[in-house]
């Protein structure tokens, strides 16, 4: 079973975009103050500058999801080892890394991830813990 999505396709298309004026910079530069608050407090520094502004501001901040989380469902990662914790308790659930500027607000979803008991015994992802170092 495939245990993870990468957005880098669309992420390119909505660049490209932009780029060529199909959108504009309010269109993708919208990100929610929730979403640069976590990035502000408890993001993980991208290994590259916006590619809208050129800052050195670029966040990745996961959330996980699931049915049987409970009260942490919907909620942020926000120290190590917290991603493993919940992985050991459940049996499984999806855990989203948003890449966010916290200069211009550029933001979107940079991939998706199969977690919990059930996908353990295939191996963690290439980066088990919170950060993400993929474009």
């Amino acid at each position: 079973m495939r245990r993870h999505t990468d957005y880098a396709l669309a992420r390119r298309a909505v660049l490209r975009d932009l780029q060529r004026g199909s959108v504009t910079r309010l269109d993708v530069c919208d990100a929610h103050p929730e979403l640069l608050r976590a990035g502000r407090n408890v993001g993980d520094v991208a290994p590259y500058d916006c590619p809208v502004c050129g800052q050195d501001a670029v966040r990745f901040v996961s959330y996980v999801y699931g049915e049987k989380l409970g009260a942490a469902n919907g909620r942020c990662i926000s120290y190590a080892g917290e991603l493993e914790k919940l992985g050991a308790a459940h049996d499984e659930f999806t855990r989203y890394v948003v890449e966010v500027c916290l200069d211009c607000r550029w933001n979107h979803l940079s991939r998706r991830e199969l977690h919990g008991r059930r996908h353990a015994e295939s191996g963690a992802t290439a980066d088990s813990g919170r950060r993400v170092a993929r474009r």
